[in-house]
């Protein structure tokens, strides 16, 4: 076991109707001028957006809106809401949705704590933060964990390049979690959500180095809670137990507790994923899970033995004729739960097909965003990654 710091500075009010009293709070952590965040304009259909509006503006907050974030949120809306909040000397920024809106909103927070400098140098790793502006959340889809994490990840649409960029000080100030506010999501993007949870802690779960028999047993509950909810609600949306059990999986899945004690995870499918969101833009969820079982069975044989009890703690797998054997089924046997949820489980299934000159470019990008190499259950290269990316296919 590997000492650790960890911290979860974020307040959560959690259950339904939690949204109504966002109002109050945002006074209570000293906000004025708010700048309310939100995406393709769902929350505008709903109502849910002039709820929010009301309840800021019967605290006695003045407020403005900025809609129009896409899934792998552009840097250019990040610009835009930059000179917004310069204009209108923002002090919070709330936002209204899932990790694109969240993401964006931190982006924004940062370019406005320090405006002389450019942000998108944050993501290239050419400096480190120096201040944020309170960001806070209410969460309208369960999966990126962004509503409580250090983690932000921003696309850049000129150059098709998605970085991220990790910081305690982008930990939201609150997170407003209503179960009741996804249950009208497409099952596409419940199930994507789903995927991205469990890729959360199973990114930090397969590691060679470091491991504590708590932390296993929080990242292997969770894993199962997810599956299980994730069927509920295929047939079942309007199911409120399951909702719930999804939301606060997906907080606690990226806000560290999963990886305590270990040597931060793998996170190199995050990585290869993040090339494929800004070459192709996909959606994230489903691009991890159509890289998944391929980087399983290319890593499998140096984690033997986390992905051994990974298949029999997880996956329910009988031990097999060797170890090699039930790693191989648990791997199986999570890409069939994949398949079962509707999600694809190779490019092809994604709705892509890179050539060879656009697999080399985002090998080459990946590897160049982390340094020339990435992993932990296998540290892997520049080769490793395109061979990969080629075995996807």
């Amino acid at each position: 076991m590997y000492g650790f710091e960890y911290t979860t500075p974020t307040k959560v009010f959690f259950g339904p109707g939690t949204e109504e009293k966002v109002g109050q709070i945002l006074r209570e952590y000293g906000a004025s001028r708010v700048l309310i965040h939100y995406g393709s304009g769902s929350c505008v259909r709903s109502g849910l957006l002039d709820r929010v509006i009301a309840s800021v503006e019967d605290a006695g907050l003045w407020c403005c809106q900025l809609g129009g974030v896409v899934p792998n949120p552009h840097l250019g809306k990040v610009r835009e809401g930059i000179d917004l909040g310069k204009r209108e000397r923002i002090d919070f920024i709330l936002a209204i949705g899932g990790g694109s809106v969240i993401d964006s909103a931190k982006a924004i927070a940062y370019g406005l704590a320090e405006p002389d400098l450019d942000v998108w140098e944050l993501f290239e790793k050419k400096r480190k933060a120096k201040a944020i502006l309170p960001v806070a959340s209410i969460l309208t889809i369960s999966a990126s964990g962004s509503e409580t994490s250090n983690s932000c990840v921003i696309t850049n649409e000129e150059t098709g390049e998605k970085r991220s960029y990790n910081d305690n000080i982008a930990r939201p100030a609150f997170a407003i979690m209503d179960p009741e506010l996804t249950m009208t999501l497409p099952d596409y993007q419940t199930q994507s959500g789903c995927a991205d949870i469990m890729m959360h802690t199973l990114e930090r779960y397969f590691t060679r180095s470091g491991s504590m028999e708590l932390t296993d047993a929080i990242a292997e509950g969770l894993l199962r809670t997810v599956m299980k909810h994730a069927l509920i609600l295929r047939e079942d949306p309007s199911n409120y137990d399951s909702r719930a059990e999804v939301m606060w999986a997906g907080s606690l899945s990226h806000n560290g507790l999963t990886g305590c004690g270990n040597d931060g995870g793998d996170f190199a499918c995050h990585g290869l994923e993040h090339e494929l969101g800004g070459m192709f833009d996909v959606t994230h969820g489903a691009g991890l899970t159509a890289l998944w079982p391929t980087w399983a069975r290319y890593v499998y044989r140096d984690c033997l033995p986390r992905f051994v009890r990974f298949a029999r703690n997880v996956m329910d797998i009988a031990p097999g004729a060797s170890e090699e054997e039930t790693a191989l089924a648990g791997i199986d046997a999570l890409e069939a739960f994949f398949r079962q949820i509707g999600m694809p489980v190779t490019l092809k299934e994604l709705g892509i097909d890179p050539s060879e000159e656009e697999i080399l470019k985002m090998a080459a990008s990946c590897a160049r965003a982390n340094g020339g190499r990435k992993g932990s259950a296998r540290v892997l290269f520049e080769e490793d990654m395109a061979e990969i990316y080629r075995r996807a296919r």
